[in-house]
């Protein structure tokens, strides 16, 4: 019998029985269409977290304090102390002393309520220099960011992000009206172009003013010199490494550690906040993926169970062709084709739903679901393995079968 003959007897064989075929391609096609996805989604919400690491600045380092405690011995997380200052970043600032350092910017925040007229919103002030626009790799919209003279002045200016200028004003054309923050007005000079989220906060949610503005007139204290972020800008992204090493130096000698064991403050490159969040949603994917396998399973146990039953059902017509001369291995072929038909159906439709099931989930889901020519190739590969696999022992039990004992079954 030629392969022309084996697949077209294979075919019938597999059309004979609708009904019994359909649910035994759905098993496959539920398990290839949840692993596709699973895979997708996994490698989709990669590509977020990178985005939203990658939207806080290109080449970027991010330095830390340390942890505070306060009067009754409670210590609080890292991030929580007041052991950077404003001389800390003018000090990497120095091409001298890291010359692998192209910008630096420093940020002392703080949750302020704004007000204008009867309208109030609460949202995150920033007090920061002029160098912050090119260091967080930002762009004005409208009107003009903050200048060096505004820092020395301690002017009171403010620029809005587009979030927080429409919940103040219902619109982004804001730039000359004034707003108050606990009772100092603060001119609007610009606001900024949209740059969505990253992680849980909302880049577009923001209130920038000049540093010695938030410092003096805004936030005070008695830790007014302290600055709660200082982002610094690698000349490139082949010299991170090195501007991370210049900057934890630098800073150990001012603050005077002697190794990193004792720094009270935390330099972190974006390279690492990356491929860590990669390395945790890679577990997930991979343990996520093993689980949608195990449907996959269930689908060639499924295979196996529909050729032992065609083998017992088509016993007479396997003794009649091995006594018209068919031998054992044209036997086996046709229950492995009937097998892998099976298989490559489920594996082709089982894709297909995983990738129109792809184009639709992210507006149900807010994210990203990526599919992979690779898990595509692999779903379909794996499910006609699946059906040879599965279909292996039917066919052997069909193969070994006699003649005569065939022919004499009711």
């Amino acid at each position: 019998m030629s392969w022309t003959e084996t697949l077209r007897t294979g075919l019938a064989a597999v059309r004979a029985h609708a009904l019994r075929s359909t649910l035994t391609v759905l098993g496959i096609l539920i398990g290839i269409a949840a692993v596709v996805l699973t895979v997708g989604l996994g490698l989709g919400t990669q590509k977020d977290v990178s985005a939203q690491i990658s939207a806080l600045g290109s080449d970027l380092l991010i330095v830390t304090p340390g942890s505070s405690t306060d009067a009754s011995g409670v210590r609080g997380g890292f991030g929580s102390g007041t052991t950077l200052t404003r001389a800390d970043a003018e000090a990497i600032d120095s091409s001298v002393v890291a010359p692998d350092v192209a910008g630096v910017a420093a940020e002392k925040t703080a949750q302020l309520t704004l007000e204008s007229g009867d309208s109030n919103w609460t949202t995150s002030v920033t007090g920061t220099t002029d160098a912050w626009l090119d260091v967080r790799g930002r762009e004005v919209a409208s009107g003009r960011f903050l200048t060096g003279d505004d820092d020395l002045d301690r002017a009171g200016v403010v620029v809005l992000g587009p979030e927080t200028a429409t919940q103040l004003f219902g619109t982004t054309r804001v730039v000359g009206q004034v707003v108050s923050v606990g009772g100092t007005d603060l001119t609007v000079v610009g606001v900024l172009a949209e740059a969505g989220a990253s992680g849980s906060s909302d880049l577009d949610d923001v209130a920038l003013v000049p540093l010695s503005t938030a410092a003096e007139r805004l936030v005070g204290g008695s830790s007014r010199t302290a600055v709660s972020t200082i982002y610094v800008q690698a000349a490139s992204g082949d010299r991170l490494s090195a501007a991370a090493q210049e900057v934890e130096q630098l800073l150990l000698a001012l603050h005077g550690a002697a190794d990193a064991d004792a720094a009270d403050f935390t330099v972190a490159s974006q390279d690492a906040l990356v491929s860590t969040a990669t390395a945790v949603y890679r577990t997930l994917t991979v343990l996520l993926t093993g689980v949608a396998a195990l449907s996959l399973l269930v689908g060639g146990i499924g295979v196996m169970n529909i050729m032992l039953v065609s083998v017992t059902e088509r016993t007479r017509e396997i003794g009649l062709r091995k006594a018209l001369g068919a031998p054992p291995g044209a036997i086996r072929r046709q229950f492995l084709v009937e097998a892998s038909v099976l298989g490559l159906t489920g594996g082709v439709l089982g894709v297909a739903l995983g990738v129109v099931a792809a184009h639709v989930l992210p507006s149900v889901l807010g994210s990203s679901v990526v599919v992979s020519g690779l898990a595509v190739a692999g779903s379909v590969v794996v499910a006609v393995a699946i059906g040879l696999v599965f279909g292996v022992y039917p066919a052997a039990r069909a193969a070994r079968l006699a003649p005569i004992d065939a022919l004499r079954a009711q």
